[in-house]
């Protein structure tokens, strides 16, 4: 988000982590995206849907109240809801602390804890934060489902200015985990990052953390053995990427990207890819020109809507809903807006269509259970299961 957008003292402490840095309406640490310039569109794959033509309604109901939450995950052999609070701790839904970085973390409107997922075999747990001096550290630890032992870092990022720091990490179909990185900061991208291939800023990687020391990069990146590339990035032209999900049935990858002064948008990645794509930034905001300089060839998000109207000003990507208990809401792809507050379904292949399904205040993140069952986080503190109304 961005801290001109976000006026309201008290509260802008709790919206920090979903600031878009510098425009002139708010948008969050959530996803900071920005429109391209493209030839080539990508286009959700058709599946087959099993909603009925009616829509229901959904309901929101809190299941726990946590300080500032703003990413979730769930871990293999275990029941327990996994929720980062921006303010430094990994907790259960049942209130227990795993692990504590309070006294590590930095405090900026986008910093602080910002990202965690889990080990496909539930042994390791990652958490994406920033430090004192504002970079980012993505961290591993041993867990046995009680305590969080022989902590190292995997990878580290220098961090030019206080916005923007992405912090998303999840891990994909392939067992590889992808870490989001923002452009940097400030306003514009300033230093160029998003179409550099030569820096990991404004990126998704996509690294084996446990294949090497401090990690091994995949030989099938797209980028690797390229001169003046970095091997681990994955996708690049991304402003700052707050929230990604994968799709649990098909391994389509989708991606919320916060814009600067006009757009919010949404990028979508087929399975199957050999990654390698330029969504655009900072040629493009959205769908239109915004640096004139030209790029290599980028794809257009596949949801794009205006800032400040009707209060929006940060995009949060979910997930593809592959639940049971909403038969009407089956392969429908939910997203939101921080400010705004709105949450909106769409069948993967009509996302025109996408109607709102419901209301959250502050909202930080989606998560997805076991089941493929939706939850919703607001930074004011709840963490909500959604149902079927």
């Amino acid at each position: 988000m961005n801290g001109v957008r976000l006026v309201v003292a008290v509260t802008l402490l709790l919206l920090a982590l979903l600031a878009a840095c510098s425009a002139p309406a708010p948008s969050a640490p959530s996803p900071t995206k920005t429109g391209m310039e493209g030839e080539k569109a990508a286009s959700p794959a058709q599946t087959p849907q099993t909603q009925p033509a009616e829509r229901g309604e959904l309901r929101f109901t809190e299941i726990a109240r946590l300080a500032q939450p703003v990413a979730f995950a769930v871990r293999k052999g275990d029941d327990r809801l996994y929720v980062a609070e921006q303010t430094g701790r990994l907790r259960t839904s049942d209130g227990d602390t795993v692990i504590d970085l309070s006294g590590e973390v930095s405090g900026g409107n986008e910093q602080g804890l910002l990202g965690v997922a889990f080990h496909p075999s539930g042994r390791w747990v990652y958490l994406d934060w920033t430090d004192a001096q504002g970079d980012t550290h993505v961290t591993e630890w041993a867990f046995d489902g009680d305590q969080a032992t022989g902590r190292r870092d995997v990878l580290t990022q220098d961090q030019p200015y206080a916005n923007h720091n992405g912090g998303q990490l999840a891990f994909g179909p392939d067992g590889y985990l992808y870490i989001a990185l923002g452009d940097g900061g400030s306003a514009g991208d300033p230093e160029g990052n998003g179409q550099n291939l030569g820096t990991l800023l404004g990126k998704i990687l996509r690294i084996d953390p446990r294949g090497g020391r401090p990690y091994k990069v995949p030989d099938d990146n797209p980028f690797v053995g390229k001169e003046g590339a970095k091997g681990e990035i994955w996708a690049y032209g991304l402003r700052n990427p707050w929230r990604f999900g994968f799709d649990r049935d098909t391994g389509d990858l989708w991606i919320g990207d916060v814009g600067q002064n006009a757009w919010e948008e949404v990028d979508y990645q087929p399975a199957g890819s050999e990654g390698g794509e330029n969504y655009g930034w900072n040629v493009r905001e959205g769908k239109e020109r915004y640096r004139g300089a030209k790029g290599r060839e980028m794809v257009d998000p596949v949801i794009a809507y205006p800032l400040n109207e009707g209060g929006n000003c940060s995009v949060i990507a979910g997930f593809v809903y592959r639940g049971k208990k909403i038969p009407w809401l089956q392969g429908q792809f939910m997203y939101g807006d921080f400010c705004a507050g709105w949450i909106k379904a769409g069948s993967v292949d009509e996302l025109e269509s996408a109607a709102e399904v419901g209301k959250v205040d502050q909202l930080s993140s989606f998560g997805e259970g076991h089941d493929g069952e939706l939850y919703a986080l607001s930074l004011q503190g709840p963490l909500y299961r959604i149902e079927s109304g």
